[in-house]
Formats: C-alpha cells, sequence, structure tokens
C-alpha cells in the first residue's frame, strides 16, 4: 500500500503569531462572540468533563450541536444535562473495536461533521497496557483520535470543516520514541505523555496537508496550564512540589487558566475566520505560536520535531499500520 500524501507538503502555513486580537485570558466565549455556528455540527471527545464541558457549552451557545462521544455515557449525560443542542454516544478511545463501532453509527446516520475537537486524552498514567501491549497514552491520546478521525472521514466535510487536535506544552518532554514507542525499556510516565503530545500535533500537521485540498484544515494546540480531572493520576505532593497547587489544593501557579479560559485556543482554532486559510500549525493563547528553541531552554512554543512534515509522515504510516485504518490510502 502506497500513500501518495507522504511525497509532498506544500505551501504549509507559517508557524509564527497572527496577531488574533486574544490571549492567554480570552475565554471561550470571548472568542465566539459574533460567530454563528447554527446549523453547524460539531464533535468534541471527553466534551462532559473539564475543558471538554467548556467547550462544548461555548459551542453549543454559539449554536452548534454537539455530539460528546464518551467512555462514560451516563456520567457524561448527567453532565451536559441542561446544555441544549448536545447528545451522548459511547466511545472508548483505548479500544479500537469501540472507535468502529461508534464511527460506524454515527456514519449511519448520514451526517455531516463541520468541526472535530480531539479533546479528550489521559496524562502521566501509570504503567499501563491496552490492545495488543501498546502504552496506554499513545494509544489513548494518538491512536483511538487517528482512527476515529480516519473511520469518520467520510462525514468530514469538504470545504470549511476543521479538525483540531489537543496537545499540550508537555509535548517539550519527548519527540516520537521510534527505537521504543512503548517503553518496553522503561517505563517515564511524562516522557510517554509527552511523546503522545507530539504525536497530537504530528497527526496535525499530516493531516492537514492530505485534507486541504478538500478544503478540511487542521490544528494542534496547547490549551494552558489549568487544573481540571486530566491531573487525575498525580498525587498532591507531587502538584504541590510543582508548585501547581498548594497544600489545600488550591492552584497557585501563576500563569494557570480557568477551565473557561483554557477552553478559548482549542475553540479558537476551531472557528476563527482568521484561520479560513490556515492549517497545520501549533497554537497557544488564541494564535498560532512561534517556534520553540530547539536547545530545549523555553517550554512556550512548539518544537521543531513536533511540526517536522516527514516525522508527520512517518507517524501516519506507522499509525496505519498499527491501526489498520488510513482514509487517504491508495493501493499501489
Amino acid at each position: 500500500m502506497t500513500t501518495p500524501q507522504n511525497e509532498a507538503v506544500p505551501h504549509r502555513t507559517p508557524q509564527h503569531p497572527i496577531g488574533s486580537g486574544f490571549g492567554a485570558g480570552s475565554t471561550a466565549r470571548e472568542v465566539l462572540r459574533g460567530i454563528d455556528l447554527d446549523g453547524r455540527l460539531a464533535l468534541v471527545t471527553g466534551g462532559y468533563s473539564g475543558l471538554g464541558l467548556e467547550t462544548t457549552r461555548a459551542l453549543a451557545g454559539a449554536g452548534a450541536r454537539v455530539v460528546v462521544p464518551a467512555r462514560r455515557p451516563d456520567i457524561a449525560r448527567k453532565e451536559l444535562a441542561g446544555i441544549e443542542n448536545t447528545e451522548v454516544d459511547e466511545l472508548d478511545l483505548a479500544d479500537l473495536d469501540s472507535v468502529q463501532d461508534f464511527a460506524e453509527r454515527f456514519l449511519a446516520t448520514e451526517r455531516t461533521l463541520d468541526i472535530v475537537i480531539n479533546n479528550a486524552g489521559i496524562m502521566a498514567c501509570p504503567e499501563t497496557r491496552v490492545g495488543p501491549g501498546w502504552e496506554a497514552q499513545f494509544a489513548t491520546n494518538h491512536l483511538g483520535h487517528y482512527a476515529l478521525v480516519n473511520r469518520l472521514w467520510p462525514a468530514i466535510a469538504p470545504g470549511g470543516a476543521r479538525v483540531v487536535s489537543v496537545s499540550s506544552t508537555g509535548h517539550h518532554n519527548s519527540p516520537i520514541r521510534w527505537e521504543d514507542p512503548w517503553f518496553e525499556d522503561g517505563y517515564d510516565k511524562w516522557q510517554a505523555y509527552g511523546q503522545a503530545k507530539t504525536a497530537n500535533v504530528l497527526f496535525a500537521v499530516h493531516l492537514d496537508a492530505l485534507a486541504r485540498e478538500s478544503g478540511v484544515r487542521a490544528f494542534a494546540l496547547h490549551p494552558g496550564g489549568i487544573l481540571t480531572p486530566l491531573q487525575r493520576h498525580l498525587a498532591r505532593e507531587e502538584m504541590v512540589a510543582a508548585g501547581w497547587i498548594d497544600e489545600d489544593g488550591n492552584a497557585v501557579h501563576p500563569s494557570f487558566k480557568s477551565p473557561e479560559q483554557g477552553a478559548a485556543t482549542q475553540v479558537w482554532a476551531a472557528t476563527s475566520p482568521r484561520l479560513a486559510d490556515a492549517g497545520g500549525v501549533y497554537c497557544e493563547d488564541c494564535d498560532i505560536a512561534e517556534p520553540a528553541p530547539e536547545d530545549g531552554t523555553a517550554r512556550a512554543g512548539v518544537r521543531g520535531y513536533a511540526t517536522d512534515p516527514e516525522q508527520a509522515a512517518r507517524l501516519w504510516k506507522f499509525s496505519a499500520e498499527l491501526t489498520g485504518v488510513d482514509a487517504f490510502a491508495t493501493a499501489g
């Protein structure tokens, strides 16, 4: 099998800020002010907790109907009670059979998606294996979303749809570990998280290269530091030592955002008219981010290994082989 999209990725959007008019303190509702999403259909994985819940609330408030696939659908329905124009279905991103089942149910509705936000994820969990022994953070955060988007591709609207991949400044922790992606030689929870978050960026880079001819664009982003259920696997002592919280569990880090602020960048990437002719870039604080120094001296911006088109093409091929799905593949 060959994938002609791996041959070239022309016309890349510059990885530099565009002066969006928004910033770190902007909220999801603020970036949607004046934007009418009536009649649009969005899908937000994990859209019932933390940043996902705020993202769902903001998109629905602007008129969109929001599909929320959830590993715990009963809990999702309770959390979304009172938010109009939302619906819940079952999806476990760590289980590729579940991904396929959800996609088939959605495709059977013959609806078209205008926005897909790959928001769900796990962070710094104890060593966990899923599927055929895959490391859980890479499998859940990247492979599950990779398979989901590829299986939903027939429903993703040409000529304007956007796919948004929620990454993190954690991508600075690690590139793709091609020599040992499954941490068989020793597990490090933060490197594993970093690899998964790098994969989230590379996914957007290559999807944008594949899909831009059909008018579909892809973006990746760092939402900011926010206290949400994402930290469920971290001991309080670890977060106190990192300067995130005080002994009483209150957020004390000066750069931390509220959930409403944390949801803003993914909502901006999904809807901003300023990005109509852009894609394949990494965003933060509601703007396109700057490239980060390659010496690792800064955590802001995006590392070159996460936006390298050759690395992105290699990861796409690797992901297709692992999951058995590639919406853009041709026989040959």
